[in-house]
């Protein structure tokens, strides 16, 4: 489902909308009718505030999130929602018994 934890996914896509923002506002410098570039400035901007948005809620949900050590790298976390994977090592962690999976298996 996803290759990295949601918190860091979020973060990503609110990085990407600041960078679109700014590369669409530039877009307004390059056309010559006066409505074209408002429309383009206007996309930009919402854009940016739309980033800013996304940065604050994500705020949010970190702040509020779990600390968890990682079985596999033994590093500390955050764990978001039932299903979310390491910041560190990509592993796939739950908290949910139902979810897990058994990946040991008792060599004696």
């Amino acid at each position: 489902m996803f290759k990295k934890g949601k918190i860091n996914l979020i973060r990503s896509f609110a990085l990407g909308l600041v960078f679109g923002g700014i590369i669409v506002t530039y877009g307004s410098f390059l056309t010559n009718s006066p409505l074209i570039s408002g429309l383009f400035m206007g996309l930009g901007l919402l854009m940016v505030l739309l980033s800013t948005v996304v940065y604050f809620w994500i705020g949010f949900l970190s702040a509020k999130s779990a600390y968890i050590t990682c079985p596999n790298c033994e590093k500390p976390t955050k764990m978001l929602g039932k299903v979310d994977a390491c910041m560190h090592c990509k592993q796939k962690l739950t908290v949910d018994r139902s979810l897990a999976t058994d990946n040991h298996s008792d060599q004696a």
